[in-house]
């Protein structure tokens, strides 16, 4: 069963900068789809950004050019380095492993405020 577990989220300012850690266990990492997604207070989880198992990215119209996914598959871990961070920036952001269209499995959220 793999787990993931989301991290380095927390209160940043207007304008500053994050780096959220996604982890994962179990040895079916490299071969997964995985994306970062996020809820705001009231509003529907939305796909933030994603990249396949050949490195090949994706992102929605408000954080392109601010958010950059990565993954290390030697270290099981992704990451969304997201700058120029905004108020509507703030939200829970989880990650998702998609192995194949019948599995998948969900982090359980780290928080990000942007407020001064």
């Amino acid at each position: 069963q793999v787990q993931l577990v989301e991290s380095g989220g927390g209160l940043v300012q207007p304008g500053g900068s994050l780096r959220l850690s996604c982890a994962a266990s179990g040895s079916i990492f490299s071969r997964s789809t995985m994306g970062w997604y996020r809820q705001g207070p009231g509003k529907e989880r939305e796909l933030v950004a994603s990249i396949n198992r050949y490195g090949d990215t994706d992102y929605t119209d408000s954080v392109k050019d601010r958010f950059t996914i990565s993954r290390d598959n030697a270290k099981n871990t992704m990451y969304l380095r997201m700058t120029s961070l905004k108020p509507e920036d703030t939200a829970v952001y989880y990650c998702k492993l998609s192995e194949s269209p019948y599995y998948s499995r969900w982090g359980q959220g780290t928080q990000v405020t942007v407020s001064s």
